[in-house]
């Protein structure tokens, strides 16, 4: 192994850092904000009497292995008729992180942790992020919970917010939870650990999936798109291994689905304004259209999301293996989404891709800023205060949010394909099954199969576009700028 070998990560973390700075994020903290940091005594205190005491649940966080940010736990219990109710607890940032102090001014800059293949850019330093706001393990934690009772077939019957102290007691990851629920593997020893949790999680799991069927059925998107992650061994860069999703992942989309929902109409019930995150309408309609010809299938001429999803269900049942592409297709085509603020006088625009009209970030406050700002919101709701931002305001950090996580893919994606680059370098001259993934007067993607790898087409890309599929070889690669190119064989 060579001295550039021993150096991948150093040299990917030197890129990130450039990404951030080119893209208007700042990679470190300002010393007011160290400052603010270090007067800061420990967690909030849970003692708070308006705050309800829910700490006896059995309460589980399930993310990635190593996440360590955990915005928040839920649990279940069934309900009369066959429902179930369904808790959702929130890590109350707020307590500590008020509105327009250092670390909330620092945050709004960034608006979001920027998660790179070297290393992670937290929004929130970590003292906050990774403990004092962090609903962790065995620890007495502030929190707002999204309570929802759901009917036997996953509707929504009724629902409610409220401040609470909670409790996490079993830290969970969606690897060992989905193997265990697909009967791949024993039950974990974090849930039984802890009485009746796999019950619970069987709950869960079962309310998660009559919540999809019920949402999918009213034109819902289901996207199977590959995520890659880095592997290095030491400071080498060994691969980069997709994520696949599972029932453990779906159990914790559903459940944040449905809470940024109810946190949206709460907010909105109170007469007071909303932050939303919404997809208006496709940016390639006509193209999915022809994409759908090119499967065999046809859609109307007009945007319809019920059509798309019995389009995307049958091509899944066709060719699973290649679902995955067609789903990063349509999802390209579909086009970024968007934060608008919504006003409890105005009709809000709904969100195409989730078949939901109200949809409100939520669940996440240690790691977006727009989730901070609809909790501050809520908590106002909640007690009954107005509201801590005026609609300008919001307006300027909704605009603001959106070009900012726009920013923040780009420098995740830049410093991924200098990540590829580096796996690519000694592979010039090979050839590979590749996809169409973007077709602009900028230029034509491609993406090939193993590995994951999206790099630009300079020659032969006449007459492509999304969806095509074709044969490729590797011309070059650039580690610093993260430039792959390919060649149409």
């Amino acid at each position: 192994m060579n001295e550039r070998d021993r150096r991948h990560r150093h040299i990917l973390k030197e890129i990130a850092r450039r990404a951030m700075r080119e893209r208007g994020f700042e990679p470190d903290f300002p010393p007011d904000v160290i400052e603010e940091l270090d007067r800061m005594k420990g967690p909030a205190a849970p003692d708070d009497r308006s705050a309800r005491d829910m700490r006896s649940l059995p309460w589980c966080s399930i993310d990635n292995e190593d996440s360590r940010d955990l915005d928040q736990l839920n649990v279940a219990r069934e309900a009369p008729g066959g429902g179930a109710v369904i808790f959702i607890a929130v890590a109350d940032v707020d307590a500590l992180v008020s509105k327009n102090t250092a670390i909330d001014r620092r945050a709004r800059q960034n608006t979001v942790s920027v998660y790179t293949a070297a290393e992670i850019f937290p929004m929130l330093p970590e003292r906050l992020s990774t403990d004092l706001t962090s609903l962790n393990l065995e620890e007495d934690r502030l929190a707002v919970v999204i309570e929802m009772t759901l009917s036997e077939a996953g509707a929504l019957v009724s629902s409610d917010v409220y401040r609470a102290v909670v409790r996490n007691r079993a830290k969970l990851d969606y690897r060992s939870v989905a193997s265990w629920l697909e009967g791949e593997t024993p039950v974990p020893a974090g849930i039984s650990a802890v009485e009746c949790l796999d019950e619970n999680l069987r709950l869960q799991c079962s309310a998660a999936q009559k919540m999809k069927t019920l949402r999918h059925s009213g034109g819902a998107l289901d996207f199977r798109t590959i995520e890659t992650k880095p592997v290095f061994d030491g400071e080498y860069l060994k691969d980069l291994e997709a994520a696949e999703g599972n029932l453990a992942r779906e159990i914790i989309e559903e459940f944040m689905i449905a809470a940024n929902g109810v946190s949206a109409r709460y907010v909105e019930s109170r007469n007071l304004p909303s932050i939303r995150r919404v997809v208006r309408t496709p940016k390639r309609w006509d193209r999915i259209v022809e994409l759908a010809e090119e499967h065999g299938a046809s859609l109307p001429p007009d945007p319809d999301p019920r059509a798309l999803e019995r389009f995307l269900e049958s091509a899944e049942a066709r060719d699973p293996e290649g679902f995955p592409d067609l789903s990063l297709s349509v999802v390209k085509l579909i086009g970024s989404g968007e934060y608008a603020v919504e006003f409890p006088d105005r009709e809000a625009p709904g969100h195409f891709g989730l078949a939901v009209k109200d949809y409100a970030h939520s669940t996440a406050p240690n790691r977006r800023y727009p989730d901070l700002v609809t909790q501050r919101l809520l908590k106002a709701a909640v007690a009954g205060k107005p509201s801590a931002y005026g609609d300008k305001e919001l307006e300027e950090i909704a605009a603001h949010c959106t070009r900012a996580e726009d920013a923040a893919k780009k420098v995740e994606r830049q410093v991924t394909k200098s990540a590829a680059a580096i796996l690519l370098g000694s592979r010039i001259g090979q050839r590979f099954d590749a996809v169409v993934t973007g077709a602009s007067p900028k230029g034509t993607w491609v993406r090939i199969f193993h590995p994951p790898v999206e790099g630009r087409l300079e020659a032969g890309y006449e007459g492509m576009d999304v969806g095509r599929r074709l044969r490729v070889e590797l011309t070059s690669t650039d580690v610093e700028r993260g430039f792959i190119d390919f060649k149409r064989v």
